[in-house]
């Protein structure tokens, strides 16, 4: 089973693999991350025949998604001969859960150029497997196979994977099958338990100096706690030939109140 079926050009039913840490009756928004990537490249290829990469991902959550059957706009916000940037939205019919805006770049050669300003992390095999469902619940979690390095309240160095296709039946960019993975950053560095203080985030931006490679991704991520309800977890994104960029996600902290 995926994490989604597509039932037509634009829409597709969510599978129990998309459940809520927070609430399983609605979706966990992470897969949906994943899915708009896809489309946004499957509608670059139905316009241009020219290669593009996406360098910058940035998500805005604008409400929870029920599991019921979602759609897919795209549309083409600055059009462009070396640099697109594109808007899709994810959700219902009537109601909008998820707007990604994606900047599109035609690729050059920098060879001679490169290099890297984050340090790398020990690899997947270097790390212990981690058991997400002992603390958060929900499919989407369970679908995720973890290797932790936990460093302390609020930091954590980990890699993740999953054997769960993005959509049944197709061919997912490296890309989107990893953005599908980006969103789980927010669980895995915890600084405060989950009974006690939410932490839900309610953005999500990757920007990317290279494509990923290969099922890992890993993540060296720190998450902060203001005073007045506001924080923030940041990460280096990896795989396993080493840093491919960063990620950032805003956070609504909220003390659970007892009895409520």
């Amino acid at each position: 089973m995926a994490y989604f079926e597509r039932l037509g050009d634009r829409r597709f039913h969510p599978t129990p693999h998309t459940t809520g840490a927070w609430d399983p009756a609605v979706q966990h928004i992470g897969p949906s991350f994943g899915l708009l990537v896809h489309e946004v490249e499957r509608d670059l290829r139905r316009r241009r025949d020219d290669p593009m990469v996406l360098s910058r991902l940035t998500y805005e959550i604008l409400g929870t998604v029920p599991m019921d059957p979602v759609a897919v706009d795209v549309q083409v916000v600055r059009p462009g001969r070396t640099i697109e940037l594109v808007e899709a939205t994810y959700g219902l019919e009537d109601r909008v859960g998820v707007r990604l805006r994606a900047w599109f770049q035609q690729p050059r050669d920098t060879t001679g150029l490169e290099g890297v300003g984050f340090d790398p992390i020990p690899g997947p095999s270097a790390m212990e497997q981690w058991d997400p469902t002992a603390v958060w619940q929900g499919g989407y979690l369970a679908s995720a196979d973890v290797r932790r390095d936990s460093v302390g309240p609020g930091r954590a160095r980990y890699w993740v994977r999953t054997d769960i296709p993005l959509v049944a039946g197709e061919q997912v960019g490296m890309l989107a099958r990893a953005a599908a993975l980006f969103d789980i950053a927010n669980g895995m560095a915890i600084r405060a338990d989950p009974s006690d203080v939410q932490f839900p985030n309610i953005d999500l931006t990757a920007h990317l100096f290279r494509e990923p490679r290969g099922e890992w991704v890993g993540f060296d991520t720190r998450v902060s706690f203001g005073p007045g309800g506001l924080g923030l977890t940041s990460s280096t994104l990896h795989d396993e030939s080493g840093p491919i960029g960063t990620l950032a996600q805003t956070l609504t902290v909220r003390p659970v109140t007892p009895g409520r």
